[in-house]
């Protein structure tokens, strides 16, 4: 779908790139797909690995995305999104957004906070996604940075 995706995963830090995400959308007049990627287990091969409790906890993932959706749409001033669509999946974030970039406009997602190495700035799910994303990415920097 083309438009924009925001990659949120609970964190204040994908909280203000879903904000972000959420205005420019609004102004572009695109869609916004919100996308959370409850994290798989890496297999011995590399692949993913499934527990009978993976369906729920996406679940329960994509609805505590969706109320925070909802509520950052509500907070709007100005103009809103064409449209917003959540969505939950199972698998390694990195993949999943790079997957996601192909039919997208942008992807924004939010940075990391510093820690005790100012040489990571950025997250390293973000990191990874600017290197191989198919479309431009952009990155959200903490408040506090901002």
């Amino acid at each position: 779908m083309p438009g924009i995706i925001v990659g949120v995963d609970g964190s204040g830090h994908s909280r203000l790139a879903l904000e972000w995400a959420m205005e420019e959308a609004a102004v572009r007049q695109m869609p916004l797909r919100v996308l959370t990627v409850h994290p798989a287990i890496v297999g011995y091969f590399g692949g993913v690995v499934t527990t009978p409790g993976d369906l729920e906890l996406t679940e329960r993932t994509q609805a505590a995305v969706k109320k925070e959706a909802d509520e950052v749409l509500a907070g709007l001033d100005g103009p809103h999104p064409e449209s917003v669509t959540v969505s939950a999946v199972h698998g390694f974030p990195v993949e999943e957004l790079v997957n996601a970039s192909k039919d997208a406009d942008m992807v924004v997602l939010g940075s990391r906070g510093v820690g005790g190495f100012t040489r990571m700035l950025v997250g390293s799910t973000a990191g990874q996604v600017v290197q191989h994303a198919h479309c431009p990415v952009v990155i959200i920097p903490p408040e506090d940075r901002g």
